[in-house]
């Protein structure tokens, strides 16, 4: 698979020089946006040379920015991708189909673990247990599951935890609820869905921390997010893979159980008692 312009700048990460470094910061604090503009332009806005930049372009790889801005071009095309183009590109397996599926995403799981850095997991897993923020989460179409796999284990292990219905019209009703600090969790991979980007926007205009999980390709949400969590989701057949995604979600909700336990255990056991007296009323 081709790297996408991001990653060839993480892989060059500590040869840059300090103005190499700013731009950077510029460029993939609005990626892959910030790289679309003219070179005068972007020179601009990171306070750099329109050399620097052409010395930064041939660092990561490329060609000119002519080709930079194509590369940066064709990844907004591969956000795009819809199931029956991943279809006609691809083909059936020469082995066994369930065997080969299952060892592909495997692999992308364990790409996962690679795509993430320990320090930002902590990061998230510390944010999103703090008792003194509401949490709210939210996906897309379909991967709205990932969300709801997130809210679903976390409101065991703590309070304030809030899954926003599928219908935008209730969203105003929590986004007034959100208080600054807060954390949204959004789910967003290709195809990406401009509700969303509107929902992360007023949100993070109220000071709410957004915590992203999308693709490589990035969602626009991450214009607005304070993490974003890029986790490799194509398995080469009409659609791609959610696996190492709700890997990652477990990962997190188990060690915010875990870092928490007695906390959670108690909320578990009250969670439990009120089901059962709940099941035992229906009698």
């Amino acid at each position: 698979m081709a790297m996408t312009v991001k990653e060839r700048v993480e892989n060059v990460a500590s040869e840059l020089t300090a103005s190499e470094r700013k731009l950077a910061s510029a460029l993939l604090a609005d990626y892959p946006y910030a790289g679309l503009v003219s070179i005068q332009e972007l020179a601009k806005r990171a306070e750099v040379s329109a050399p620097s930049i052409t010395r930064f372009v041939a660092k990561i790889g490329l060609g000119g920015y002519q080709e930079f801005q194509r590369d940066l071009l064709l990844e907004l095309k591969e956000g795009e991708k819809s199931p029956v183009e991943l279809q006609d590109r691809g083909g059936r397996p020469a082995g066994g189909y369930l065997s080969d599926f299952i060892g592909r995403a495997t692999a992308l799981m364990a790409d996962s673990a690679q795509a993430i850095t320990e320090d930002q997991f902590a990061r998230i897993c510390k944010l999103l247990s703090d008792p003194q923020r509401s949490i709210y989460a939210l996906g897309g179409r379909a991967s709205n599951t990932i969300a709801f796999q997130l809210s679903f284990h976390l409101r065991q292990a703590r309070k304030d935890v809030f899954h926003l219905p599928s219908d935008v019209e209730t969203w105003p009703e929590y986004l007034l609820r959100m208080r600054s600090g807060d954390a949204l969790f959004i789910a967003d991979f290709r195809r990406y869905q401009t509700d969303l980007e509107r929902l992360a926007e007023k949100a993070s205009a109220r000071g709410v921390r957004i915590v992203l999980m999308t693709d490589k390709w990035l969602s626009p949400v991450a214009r607005h997010a304070a993490e974003v969590l890029a986790v490799p989701i194509e398995s080469g057949t009409l659609w791609d893979t959610y696996t190492p995604a709700l890997a990652v979600i477990e990962a997190i909700v188990t060690r915010i159980a875990e870092d928490n336990w007695e906390q959670t255990r108690t909320r578990i056991r009250a969670w439990d008692e009120v089901r059962i007296k709940e099941r035992d009323s229906d009698k």
